[in-house]
């Protein structure tokens, strides 16, 4: 007998990462059945599912998700939650109601205690919270943290990560741009990275926020087993070389001890990786993703130090520079 094929339905259809979505459920032999989005620029559909039902209402989504199981015996097994961050929790509740498993971007949800409420209304309907944290399945990350496990527990490694991705005007214009929206910067493109820290390195053990703007931020994180600078920028004045031409204006590093670790390449095929784990019963939920979103509630709340003391050395210089805004 051949492999089942799944119904998946799919919430913020418009949004960037939600081609990676797409092409996962595809490439796992499954269909997506329906879709949502408030905007309706969501033309990338027909490239994988062109007879999906599309709905730029949300009543009008949840109706016609009730109607396929009510009245023609369709149930959704998953929907995929793209949307906006602060409404995850949401979307991972309109899951688990219709009955369905949820496989939620990161970060899964914007406050700690969202978490405890998940994980109730889960067992009480039987179903699962999955969400993506792609870099627990990057090559250079498992053997980076294989390595790190060879070495013991005990020892504190010094860690820099720096993270780079330019945007435009237009980012702190929209959702992301809103910190009761977004959680703020370091949640927003941060989070899946302090996700990978804390499962090479143990949990925190302590947790300090040097700089904190709407377009930059850095700090200190001491973990279990690692002492950890960090930087997460979307300004591209901090990028330590000029982008070339037709390239991302991107940069990531990450260096233990003084040494790099590469992990700059090995993206594009993560979500899917990630959906094949889901469907083997092997993916993340809500216990994996406890620990970064307890750092990045943390960070959002805390009181900036400004560059000074184990600040990251990028900090430093765009304080130097005038740049901290």
């Amino acid at each position: 007998m051949g492999k089942q094929i799944g119904n998946f339905a799919l919430i913020g259809a418009a949004g960037f990462i939600a081609p990676r979505h797409m092409k996962a459920i595809r490439d796992t032999g499954n269909r997506l059945i329906a879709a949502y989005d408030p905007n309706d620029s969501v033309g990338i559909i027909d490239s994988f599912f062109p007879d999906s039902n599309f709905f730029t209402e949300f009543e009008r989504f949840d109706r016609h998700v009730e109607s396929l199981r009510r009245n023609k015996g369709v149930n959704l097994d998953f929907v995929s939650i793209c949307s906006p961050n602060y409404l995850h929790d949401s979307h991972v509740r309109f899951a688990l109601r219709v009955g369905a498993h949820a496989i939620c971007e990161k970060p899964l949800v914007i406050n700690p205690w969202n978490l405890d409420a998940l994980e109730t209304m889960a067992r009480e309907t039987g179903r699962q919270v999955h969400t993506i944290l792609q870099l627990r399945l990057h090559p250079s990350i498992v053997a980076f943290r294989n390595q790190v496990r060879s070495q013991g527990a005990g020892r504190k490694h010094d860690i820099d990560l720096t993270y780079i991705t330019s945007r435009g005007h237009w980012y702190l214009y929209s959702w992301k741009g809103d910190v009761s929206k977004s959680g703020g910067l370091a949640t927003n493109i941060g989070v899946h990275f302090f996700d990978m820290l804390t499962w090479c390195f143990g949990r925190p053990v302590s947790n300090v926020v040097h700089v904190s703007s709407p377009r930059k931020a850095a700090g200190f994180l001491e973990l279990e087993n690692a002492r950890v600078r960090w930087f997460l920028s979307i300004d591209r004045n901090d990028l330590p070389v000029a982008p070339q031409p037709g390239k991302p204006a991107t940069f990531r590093s990450l260096k233990m001890d003084g040494k790099e670790i590469e992990f700059s390449d090995g993206f594009a095929e993560l979500h899917t990786e990630s959906y094949r784990e889901i469907l083997e019963g092997r993916g993340f939920g809500l216990a994996d993703a406890r620990a970064s979103v307890e750092i990045v509630h943390a960070i959002r709340h805390a009181e900036p130090l400004g560059a000074k003391g184990e600040c990251h050395p990028l900090a430093v210089k765009a304080a130097r520079d005038g740049r901290l805004e």
